[in-house]
């Protein structure tokens, strides 16, 4: 009943919000795009999406068509793998960012190592920073992380906003310096707070330093400051800091696939293509709760 095209399509439009970037990710023409998606609400004889000139969201419908478009793939791809003898192997390096500690991330990949158990699947899970690095110098080959807004490199899963977050009972004084919960260096969202802070000439101090997000988090809770984190990822606990306390804007982000390049393995560039699918196929999941009942 459904065409497995037109929801590869709808996935990358509910993933992006974007006809445009839809289109990009999947090599599509734009017009395509749309006509992939007027189809498959053809189809289902409901809207998914609401759209305008200026913005893309998806309906009641939509959401609810997200878990079948999921699982109708999944079970696509799988009779497709059994059918062609086609088993990946090899020993598959994956780096995931910080920020999808909180998120359904393990299930994709607990999916994925369900589907392919001859991969080797090794996870490191560090700052988008540092994962950069570690693809450029071999030591992964595929990565999950950040990258700023109106950055080309790797294939965008999804786009955010960065927000000022704290503990919902947390109070700044204007007369003095934000007190600032963030990741070391070279974190990017370390790096933004302090642009915008000092191009709006906000003074400022670190008032807790950790390489883990819980310990972020823990601080966060206590008090102790705000930090920038992606609007679509607010752990439990926290909530945006008020705009009457007057903290500069933060802008845009963007999350994306990087593929590493292993010259003689064939095997780890299937798998790794792989497991970019099954994350570009669950990508909605990443900015939703573990606990999140969609």
């Amino acid at each position: 009943m459904y065409d497995p095209r037109q929801l590869r399509t709808f996935l990358a439009v509910a993933q992006t919000l974007s006809f445009t970037q839809a289109a990009h990710r999947l090599g599509l023409r734009q017009s395509t795009v749309s006509q992939h998606i007027r189809r498959l609400e053809e189809a289902t004889g409901r809207l998914l999406f609401t759209r305008d000139t200026h913005s893309v969201e998806l309906t009641e419908d939509g959401e609810a068509m997200l878990g079948f478009a999921r699982t109708i793939l999944a079970a696509h791809d799988r009779a497709a793998a059994y059918f062609t003898g086609t088993r990946l192997r090899g020993r598959l390096r994956f780096g995931a960012s910080e920020d999808f500690v909180l998120t359904r991330l393990p299930e994709i990949l607990e999916t994925f190592r369900l589907d392919h158990p001859e991969v080797d699947l090794e996870l490191t899970v560090e700052l988008s920073g540092i994962l950069h690095e570690q693809l450029a110098d071999g030591r992964l080959d595929l990565v999950l992380a950040k990258r700023r807004t109106g950055d080309r490199h790797g294939e965008l899963v999804w786009q955010s906003t960065l927000a000022w977050i704290g503990a919902p009972q947390l109070r700044l004084d204007p007369e003095r310096p934000v007190p600032l919960i963030a990741f070391p260096p070279p974190a990017l969202t370390r790096a933004r707070a302090l642009e915008v802070l000092e191009a709006h000439d906000r003074r400022w101090r670190i008032a807790c330093t950790s390489g883990s997000l819980s310990g972020l988090i823990a601080a966060a809770r206590a008090g102790l400051g705000v930090m920038a984190h992606t609007r679509g990822l607010i752990p439990p606990g926290l909530v945006p800091v008020p705009a009457k306390a007057g903290l500069p804007e933060l802008g845009g982000v963007d999350f994306v696939l990087l593929h590493g390049r292993r010259r003689g393995r064939r095997d780890t560039q299937e798998a790794a293509d792989a497991l970019a699918a099954a994350i570009l196929a669950g990508g909605d999941r990443l900015h939703r709760p573990a606990a999140d009942s969609h």
